[in-house]
């Protein structure tokens, strides 16, 4: 008999809580308790959105959820963006969490920033520079198959994942993540790659041997887009499973 396991889902950015649709029916099925939040300005928080919101805004968001849940013990996975996220958290709260999974996500040290993490967030930033609202950052374009709408190549997934995206603001790329804790250096971590169809240039920071706590590196590759969430979640969450 699996052990119940708690997760929290984050979603990368222009995304909402609603990317984990069919990934958090599979790892509730198997007994595990799941949270998959709208960080502040998507979702059902799309109207909070300002150039005020911030990478702190949303660490913030997932901080007050495992402290108002008084969550302990969690698998905290962060896609894309989110991974800047996840990190501040763990930072902030590190007795809380015992894993961290990045699922082809941005890994920060440090001090660092989004751009510093994957320099072409600076070209979305300069696209905007131009518009009405500067701060407003849209999601990227529907390219052409296999990179479709941020990997999602399926007509149907894709039409109902451009229900769900919102801006994002340019602040989230420019704070830095807080990681001056020693504590979250301690807490294991596991990589998710998805491999195959990656964008022309934009460059995945290579996973370091070694992670933070001194233990190998624990890398998986996944035969997917970059929202493997929508397009296998079987797979995903066999992985996810896997992480504990």
């Amino acid at each position: 008999m699996s052990h119940s396991t708690t997760y929290v889902l984050v979603h990368g950015a222009w995304h909402d809580g609603q990317s984990w649709n069919r990934v958090a029916p599979l790892l509730t099925a198997r007994g595990h308790r799941v949270f998959a939040p709208s960080l502040t300005g998507h979702g059902d928080k799309a109207h909070l959105l300002s150039p005020e919101t911030g990478l702190t805004t949303h660490v913030d968001d997932i901080v007050g959820l495992v402290l108002d849940h008084d969550l302990g013990d969690v698998v905290l996975v962060g896609h894309s963006y989110a991974g800047m996220v996840i990190s501040g958290v763990a930072n902030r709260v590190p007795q809380r969490i015992s894993r961290l999974v990045y699922i082809d996500a941005m890994v920060p040290t440090h001090g660092e920033n989004a751009i510093d993490v994957m320099p072409f967030t600076q070209v979305l930033i300069d696209g905007a520079a131009g518009s009405a609202q500067p701060w407003r950052i849209p999601p990227l374009p529907e390219f052409r198959p296999p990179l479709g709408l941020f990997g999602v190549t399926d007509p149907g997934d894709i039409a109902w994942l451009r229900t769900t995206l919102s801006d994002e603001s340019v602040l989230c790329f420019q704070q830095p993540a807080e990681m001056d804790n020693p504590a979250q250096a301690l807490i294991p971590r596991l990589h998710i790659l998805c491999v195959g169809s990656e964008p022309e240039g934009v460059t995945r920071r290579p996973v370091p041997n070694a992670q933070p706590n001194g233990r190998p590196s624990r890398v998986y590759e996944l035969e997917s887009g970059h929202d493997s969430m929508i397009t296998k979640p079987v797979e995903l969450s066999d992985l996810l499973q896997r992480s504990v």
